[in-house]
């Protein structure tokens, strides 16, 4: 007899190599360790080869679309004030409400019909109807394709907001962003693949839920950055009081922590955090020197920048909503995004109106539209107006798909006389460049604005995401990840694209 029948302290470990005892110190060779890791390895880069050849699989389309700008109107922005033209309204404005069936409202909204706040009017060639309140988006009415009968599956906000980040109305689902990240990968080695611009007054529901990776690896979880700030990306550099960390201490730091994180992989190798968490230590090293120059504003022409709405020499602005400053805060988000764009960044999210202090400032309008919206659609019309223009005069429409959206709608009556309900029924989404059909409308509302006309046919959010997956090259039903025994994708079992907006 030999081997470890002739040694009783000899046994195997997981991978069946001969482990030495010496009392309670386990002993391995050197040998052993490397056959050891070697496995572990192999089976992660077994794990990754076959999510990769997955994802090959899904690009079975041709894209016509290689980026995405997505606007998120955090809130609920009402479409009939802004977007979807209801002559309706108007001749029955004041009336009492009439709806032809019962209605949930979320509150006391289903005061008397509401005429639209602002006038409308009809821009470019195909005629779109607008809300004066949008006006700076008439100039790129042609470029634009509206979606008037969107329809969501509640009034909630954190469960709305979900639903048209996620596609999902409950948390622990990757964002869209994230998805096009994994489907697709990096335009550049570095800058993230996925960046989100906040409001500069908070989150809107949900916070980082609407943009984590949940069980898709966490690299592909949006990297938020906020542009003008003091310090718009957290913790890239050391902080202010730690003067005493070099340049060459602050990479040895990066060094170490990749040499410790890779030794504590070796025996977790079915865990992809780690290989995620020492990817995004190399992308903070690479960010450091790309960052600054890709947020630098500075370098844009004064024309630029007045173009976007940005005022450079701003003064503290009024204690009253500004249209001003909204078109301020909002220029500047816009222009960072078209900078990271061109650098490279495949997927920027953009949040608009995200506090709930009084006067608002987000587009929960239920005491009054007029106050609460006002600044935010015009600050938000001037510079998404133009983002479109520079996009466009630098040729990068055509690959770049913008996405307006909001989590719903608000109702065609009144509540309090000023202000509109949740409506859930009902709302408004466009989308530009990219492949997509400038100056139609695909699906209306009814007279009203209440729901779709077409009640048996409404479009959602699993519509838009297919559509927009397709304009990227990616077949939304073969990106798939298995987690908890379900193929989990963007858009659930549902979603089709929508061939009336493309190109």
């Amino acid at each position: 007899m030999h081997g470890s029948q002739n040694n009783p302290s000899s046994r195997k470990d997981v991978t069946g190599a001969h482990v030495m005892s010496s009392g309670n110190l386990m002993m391995i060779t050197r040998r052993q360790l490397l056959q050891s890791a070697g496995q572990g390895f192999g089976a992660l880069a077994f794990t990754s080869l076959e999510a990769a050849e997955q994802r090959q699989r899904a690009l079975s389309v041709p894209p016509k679309a290689k980026r995405v700008v997505q606007l998120f109107m955090g809130g609920a922005a009402s479409h009939i004030d802004l977007f979807d033209f209801k002559p309706a309204l108007i001749k029955h404005h004041g009336e009492n409400s009439d709806f032809g069936e019962a209605v949930e409202a979320f509150q006391n909204g289903l005061g008397p019909w509401k005429k639209p706040v602002w006038d409308f009017k009809p821009y470019g060639q195909s005629g779109k109807m607008l809300s004066e309140v949008v006006a700076p988006l008439g100039i790129c009415a042609d470029d634009m394709a509206f979606v008037h009968n969107m329809v969501g599956k509640t009034g909630v906000h954190s469960q709305g907001t979900l639903l048209q980040a996620t596609g999902f109305n409950l948390p622990g689902f990757p964002g869209m962003g994230c998805w096009v990240s994994y489907g697709l990968g990096s335009l550049s080695d570095n800058l993230p693949t996925f960046v989100v611009l906040p409001d500069h007054r908070g989150f809107a529901s949900n916070g980082p839920k609407n943009w984590d990776s949940a069980f898709l690896p966490s690299q592909h979880a949006g990297t938020i950055i906020y542009p003008g700030a003091e310090t718009p990306i957290s913790d890239l550099f050391p902080h202010k009081s730690g003067r005493y960390i070099s340049a060459r201490s602050d990479r040895g730091g990066f060094e170490l922590l990749e040499q410790l994180n890779r030794k504590h992989m070796q025996h977790r190798e079915e865990d992809s955090r780690l290989d995620s968490r020492i990817k995004s230590y190399e992308l903070a090293a690479k960010m450091q020197l790309a960052a600054p120059e890709a947020l630098d504003i500075s370098k844009e022409s004064d024309a630029m920048k007045t173009m976007y709405g940005i005022q450079e020499h701003r003064k503290v602005w009024p204690t009253e909503i500004n249209p001003e400053e909204e078109a301020d805060y909002m220029g500047r988000k816009c222009l960072t995004a078209r900078r990271l764009l061109e650098r490279g960044v495949r997927f920027v999210q953009i949040w608009s109106g995200n506090d709930n202090g009084f006067p608002r400032r987000n587009w929960d309008s239920h005491e009054d539209v007029e106050r609460d919206h006002g600044p935010l659609a015009w600050g938000m019309a001037k510079a998404v107006s133009a983002l479109i223009m520079d996009l466009k005069q630098r040729g990068m429409l055509d690959d770049t798909i913008i996405l307006w959206t909001t989590e719903f709608g608000r109702m065609p009556s009144t509540q309090g006389g000023k202000g509109r309900d949740h409506n859930p029924y009902v709302f408004t989404n466009w989308l530009s460049g990219g492949g997509i059909q400038g100056g139609v409308v695909a699906g209306e509302s009814d007279q009203w604005g209440y729901k779709p006309l077409d009640r048996s046919n409404p479009t959602t959010c699993y519509d838009i995401h297919a559509t927009m997956m397709h304009l990227l090259g990616i077949d939304h039903e073969k990106l798939t990840v298995r987690h908890n025994g379900i193929d989990r994708r963007l858009t659930d079992v549902h979603g089709h694209v929508i061939k009336e907006l493309i190109a």
